[in-house]
């Protein structure tokens, strides 16, 4: 009996630990629904822990602002995000099986490399990354937002740790004996172990280009390719002395849908994919 009492009182300070953390993560969510619901002047009298009814004319007010794409916006966040996380996680996984599953003079400086380029921060490169894109004629599109996720040194080091702990060399040789090309091999082999890896850069690389704000206010100027980060600033901005908060909630919340929707989509392939392929040595 002894034995079990610890264990029970562990098991209930656990329990008690997860449901505080969760609502400490949750309270903000409420809140930000709560004061999408409200007006703009409710909002100025302060907290409230009840929801209003000014969801619908808020959405209304943000729909019908002739000055606010926000339906463009949308648009051009959901194309720029899943053309980032989808090329980034293939090429990244590409990349990695490369390094890993061949052996070749230049691989240690290679790798080595790709690590030295994860520790440089994306703003001492802005300057020349802006002056590249206007030589190219890509500035002010949503090409520059999506080409650069090719290159993602994180997702990269991700999939070759995952290939490392996943992947045995046997299947890739197994798979070359019976005839199958290399490009084969990776897609029908390989990408299907890494479901699991994938399917969590995939989420990471969605919600980071859809948050990023940085380089598409370096590189987009006109309203109609903008995306949600930017219009949310300017919708802030455009008049600092009469700007609506209501209209600010209730945009932040439509920008934070399409995330949940792709977790949702995507948290599956996590769990059900963890036993996914292969080979017992």
């Amino acid at each position: 009996m002894k034995s079990k009492q610890p264990n029970h009182l562990r098991s209930i300070v656990a329990h008690v630990v997860l449901i505080i953390l969760s609502f400490m993560c949750l309270f903000f969510f409420y809140i930000l629904i709560v004061n999408a619901t409200r007006s703009h002047s409710d909002l100025q009298k302060g907290f409230s822990a009840l929801p209003g009814a000014y969801l619908l004319d808020n959405l209304k007010n943000v729909a019908n602002d002739g000055t606010f794409p926000m339906f463009r916006g949308i648009l051009n966040s959901l194309i720029v995000s899943g053309c980032s996380a989808a090329i980034c996680t293939y090429f990244s996984a590409l990349t990695a099986y490369g390094l890993y599953a061949y052996n070749f003079k230049l691989k240690k400086i290679a790798f080595t490399f790709i690590m030295a380029i994860l520790v440089m921060p994306t703003q001492v490169t802005a300057m020349g990354f802006l002056r590249l894109i206007t030589n190219m004629g890509m500035y002010d599109s949503l090409l520059p937002l999506i080409i650069p996720s090719i290159a993602s040194p994180a997702v990269f080091y991700f999939m070759y740790s995952y290939l490392q702990s996943s992947l045995p060399l046997s299947l890739v040789e197994a798979a070359r004996i019976d005839g199958s090309g290399e490009f084969m091999t990776f897609n029908r082999i390989v990408l299907p172990i890494m479901k699991p890896a994938i399917a969590v850069q995939a989420i990471f690389s969605f919600v980071g280009s859809w948050n990023n704000y940085f380089v598409p206010a370096l590189v987009i100027q006109s309203k109609e390719k903008m995306t949600v980060p930017i219009l949310i600033a300017t919708l802030r901005g455009a008049d600092y002395m009469n700007f609506d908060m209501g209209k600010i909630y209730t945009m932040i919340l439509v920008a934070i849908v399409p995330i949940i929707i792709v977790y949702l989509l995507l948290s599956k392939f996590i769990i059900a994919g963890v036993t996914l392929g292969g080979v017992k040595e």
